[in-house]
């Protein structure tokens, strides 16, 4: 169970660095493919918006690897779990506002995620 949810941390984390590079560094050029109901010039004017919300998820990957590095168990499952919980906060809010596949993409994977935190720990206590 443990490893299955050091999996689904790790791909959460995984997706975060991913969604960090795309804001930071890849907005004006991928973000119009990424969500086509958006403007196009809206990107290059949002560039600095964007790098900023991508340090935001940035922080996110790195609090979620941070827990996978953590030995005790009680205190890796808390800390995962608090990311997982701000990732998943993070995707229902980038539904409402941006576009609603955001929950699909960031908010599912999280909570399952949570689910195996949870049941691992469960399991080894």
């Amino acid at each position: 169970m443990r490893t299955v949810a050091n999996i689904l941390v790790g791909m959460v984390a995984a997706l975060h660095v991913y969604i960090a590079w795309f804001e930071m560094f890849a907005w004006v050029e991928r973000g119009p493919r990424v969500f086509p109901s958006f403007p196009p010039d809206l990107f290059a004017q949002t560039v600095t918006l964007a790098a900023n919300q991508g340090l935001y998820n940035g922080f996110l990957a790195a609090g979620l690897i941070w827990s996978l590095l953590i030995g005790d168990k009680l205190w890796r499952a808390r800390i995962a779990f608090f990311f997982l919980v701000c990732v998943a906060v993070a995707g229902v809010v980038g539904a409402l506002t941006a576009s609603p596949r955001i929950v699909f993409v960031q908010t599912v994977p999280a909570m399952a995620a949570m689910l195996f935190v949870f049941l691992a720990h469960r399991k080894a206590a």
